[in-house]
């Protein structure tokens, strides 16, 4: 957004990150919509053919995931026995319910050494790579012989009390307007901090969590990430690295963009349904210019909405969501971003009534952090993944990456967003995405998840009351999940320009997308299409894809023992649930071990195929 057009001061130089066609230009394609629709339809009905006969001509790849030989050749015998050992424990209720409490005690009992080589042995050595980039290059390297890349995600996280985290976290989501006792009554509750969920932890399985403390700490996340970066640079040519945006910054601009965007949307879809066109598709919603002005005089409104839009939009006479998303582009300051459409007068109006001048230097920082974060993957090659967070984080976050995706995506794909699929929105934001990306000519890149935040979210719509943003129950989810991805796939058929990873242990999910991979006629070796899994987990899948040539990676948790202990009590958490749920997994474990063990392959050691 204004980012995009502000100069920011990096290192005493002012940088303009402005390297996108100007607004008028974005919004001068727009006006050739319709046009580009009736392109497109003949595109895709072109499409269609060729899809028929790329079907055809393509070999069909099959994968069967019962081979436990070809699933676990990257394993010595102990590491399989580490695992089955390992998801036994995680599917017991009360040692997972207790694994702080217990790990506690077991360092106590065995002293601070002795404990880490414990840790090595069992939990962290199956779900974590090694203490620093030095000590995980074997393990990528291992894994890359295999067919199997890395996403690396430096997993530490402060170890707080509940306590300590409800204080930061209420002291840095709420502004110095709202400090000062000011009302704050046309403020969404879903879009202000509330005391009883202060903790971001609970309820969230697997996500690392960052809580605000200064700008000194933010400038050390921003450190860890692009030494992560350079790690990945430097251990393989095609890898990925994870950041997470409420590292860089003080989580109160998130919240309060995050606002005025849903705020945005609303009002757009409150007038589209007065010119009734409510409950069509979101693409498919256009506004006529002259009933919207008329409209809003009847409310007795005073502001001109022709003058809301360049001389080309009147042109025109319509606009949909992109053209009225591109409204509060234009503004200089940061936070004059945060403006919402007052539906009684038809000006826009500031969300608070006043910034302090440090606020606007916080919201400067976040947005130069990415840059710089975003610059560093580019020159090293290194495709940078923003992960998705909550709901009412995530309007921010989003938007946030689409503009980095705007500016570094122009000749390849650098920056992928997260989409969580158990969002009853997740196939609107998706189809926005790569429509604008189709109207501006850049790679749409995607990672498509199923989310780790329903519990929290759950319970935070209900008891502070508004409605819940979270599907129903998990088959609507997997529904929402493969309509996005058969979407984005669509795409890709279509004109190969956006990418995605389908970020799943769901063996349903992963066959799904191989099936309509053939159906559309993509290859592996395209790179078009990657899967993603966490390290430790669902190996029968990643590594058959991987020595079948898909490009396969494994999210690489690192960082010292006794640093990443939260991140291993969620895995052992979620793990409960996934393990409880299939017992597939250890059952072609033990497979895979009895085989070797009557076969004389006692002391089996890796062997990768030539040419891997």
């Amino acid at each position: 957004m204004s980012y995009v057009k502000t100069a920011l001061t990096r290192a005493g130089v002012d940088i303009n990150v402005r390297r996108l066609n100007t607004l008028s230009n974005r919004r001068a394609q727009s006006t050739v919509a319709s046009t580009q629709a009736d392109q497109d339809v003949t595109n895709r009905e072109s499409y269609s053919s060729r899809k028929s006969r790329n079907a055809s001509s393509s070999p069909k790849i099959s994968i069967d995931f019962e081979l436990t030989q070809e699933a676990y050749k990257s394993k010595d015998n102990l590491e399989l026995l580490r695992s089955l050992v390992v998801f036994k424990l995680c599917s017991y209720d009360l040692l997972v319910d207790k694994n702080k409490e217990l790990m506690d005690i077991s360092k106590f009992l065995l002293g601070k050494k002795a404990f880490e080589q414990f840790m090595k042995m069992t939990f962290y050595g199956q779900f974590v790579a090694g203490e620093d980039h030095k000590s995980i290059k074997s393990l990528i390297q291992k894994n890359r012989a295999f067919g199997v890349g890395s996403v690396l995600d430096y997993s530490v996280e402060e170890d707080l009390t509940q306590e300590d985290a409800v204080t930061k976290e209420m002291d840095s989501c709420v502004s110095a307007t709202e400090k000062e006792g000011m009302s704050m009554d046309h403020r969404e509750k879903q879009y202000k901090a509330h005391q009883q969920f202060g903790d971001r932890r609970g309820g969230v399985t697997g996500a690392r969590t960052y809580f605000y403390s200064d700008e000194a700490k933010c400038d050390q996340h921003m450190e860890t990430f692009l030494k992560c970066i350079k790690a990945s640079g430097g251990s393989s040519v095609d890898g990925f690295s994870a950041i997470k945006m409420t590292a860089l910054g003080r989580p109160q601009f998130l919240l309060q963009f995050s606002e005025v965007l849903v705020k945005w949307r609303r009002f757009f879809s409150f007038l589209a349904a007065q010119q009734g066109r409510d409950g069509m598709e979101v693409l498919e919603q256009r506004l006529e210019l002259q009933p919207l002005q008329e409209f809003m005089t009847t409310l007795g409104a005073t502001g001109d909405f022709h003058g809301w839009f360049t001389g080309e939009k009147q042109g025109s006479g319509t606009i949909d969501r992109l053209d009225w998303n591109s409204l509060i582009d234009d503004r200089i300051k940061i936070s004059d971003l945060l403006v919402v459409p007052n539906l009684e007068t038809g000006q826009l109006e500031p969300l608070l009534n006043k910034f302090t001048e440090e606020e606007e230097k916080q919201m400067k920082r976040m947005l130069q952090r990415l840059d710089v974060l975003a610059n560093h993957a580019e020159e090293h090659s290194v495709r940078l993944m923003v992960d998705a967070e909550q709901t009412y984080f995530q309007p921010a976050i989003s938007t946030l990456t689409v503009e980095m995706q705007r500016t570094y995506n122009r000749r390849k794909p650098v920056i992928f967003n997260t989409y969580q699929c158990y969002l009853k929105e997740a196939y609107d934001i998706v189809t926005m995405d790569v429509e604008l990306s189709r109207r501006e000519g850049w790679f749409f890149g995607a990672k498509l998840v199923r989310g780790a935040y329903m519990y929290q979210e759950r319970s935070r719509a209900e008891e502070i009351g508004y409605e819940d943003p979270i599907n129903p129950d998990y088959e609507t989810t997997n529904m929402m999940y493969h309509k996005c991805l058969d979407y984005v796939l669509d795409e890709i058929g279509l004109n190969r320009n956006a990418n995605v990873m389908v970020a799943s242990h769901n063996e349903d999910t992963v066959k799904h997308t191989l099936r309509r991979m053939n159906e559309l006629g993509l290859t592996p070796t395209e790179n078009k299409v990657y899967f993603g899994q966490l390290l430790g987990m669902c190996d029968q899948i990643s590594f058959p894809l991987g020595q079948a040539g898909f490009p396969v990676y494994k999210y690489v948790p690192y960082g010292p023992v006794n640093e990443v202990i939260p991140y291993l009590s969620r895995r052992a958490q979620e793990n409960r649930g996934f393990m409880k749920g299939s017992q597939r997994e250890r059952e072609l474990l033990w497979k895979e071990l009895k085989r070797r063990l009557t076969s004389g392959q006692v002391f089996y050691r890796p062997q990768p195929e030539p040419g891997l």
